[in-house]
């Protein structure tokens, strides 16, 4: 017990938490702003922004976007904080902040709530409404796995090989059966949004890199925007700061390796 209490240092968390990507920051305060709004009695806020499939209109589209970002309590709002943050921050330090806002404002929100709809709306004939940034959770949950699938296909448990891309339905399940509440469909439609982006067959939904580089050089958000990661890492390194002289030196500059896949064509 005094090892773990040793381990806990408050310290290496505020330097974590300093240290996370603009749009990581920008979503998890939102979060954590939007369920203190909620706390007030003249404006409910699940039921405006809840993804409710008898809900959907042409008038209530925005749907699509709010509910991974409303929670029900706070112990909700603090375990998909605490579960979102480093998949989150990792995915925005492979692919910069402009891509993963394009990306999470856009179709890894209303994919995975699409296909909720047309299964529980279309075919089930069900009206079960779903919040939480459980979704996002799953997707990154999955992108990362397939990560790990093309380097190791498969793990074993006893004699039994089990495949790698199975590791985030299999966490569906224990997260339904532990949690009440919980929404299988919909953390498996996250699932299956992710799986096939991990596979890269949604790279065309990502805005073009040369659009994107004009942008930050036009608005100089590297400049302007404290830590924000450049589209091309390679060139700017995480937050944009380019090597300095020091390395010459012989100090040698922190780096970060990112993914060589790119999103945008």
């Amino acid at each position: 017990m005094a090892t773990s209490f040793a381990q806990f240092n408050p310290t290496r968390i505020r330097s974590y938490v300093f240290r996370l990507p603009f749009f990581t920051r920008v979503v998890l305060l939102g979060i954590i702003i939007i369920w203190i709004s909620g706390l007030q009695g003249i404006w409910n806020i699940e039921q405006w922004g809840a993804l409710i499939p008898d809900e959907i209109n042409l008038g209530s589209l925005y749907r699509l976007n709010t509910y991974p970002v409303i929670h029900v309590h706070l112990v909700h709002a603090l375990f998909n904080i605490l579960a979102l943050a480093p998949l989150l921050e990792r995915f925005e330090a492979e692919h910069g902040t402009l891509v993963t806002l394009a990306m999470f404002a856009g179709p890894l929100s209303t994919l995975p709530a699409g296909l909720y709809l047309l299964i529980e709306r279309g075919i089930w004939r069900g009206n079960n409404p779903i919040l939480g940034s459980g979704t996002w959770v799953f997707e990154l949950l999955a992108i990362e796995t397939m990560k790990t699938y093309r380097a190791n296909p498969y793990f074993s448990v006893g004699p039994y090989k089990i495949p790698t891309w199975s590791t985030p339905i299999i966490a569906t399940l224990f997260v339904s059966f532990l949690i009440p509440n919980t929404s299988l469909l919909a953390h498996l439609c996250s699932v299956a949004v992710g799986i096939v982006f991990g596979m890269g067959y949604l790279k065309f939904l990502a805005p073009p890199e040369k659009v994107l580089r004009w942008v930050e050089g036009k608005m100089d958000l590297l400049g302007r925007i404290p830590h924000y990661v450049s589209v091309d890492q390679k060139t700017y390194g995480r937050y944009g700061v380019l090597p300095t002289s020091n390395a010459a030196e012989g100090v040698t500059p922190a780096t970060y390796t990112a993914s060589t896949q790119r999103l945008g064509p």
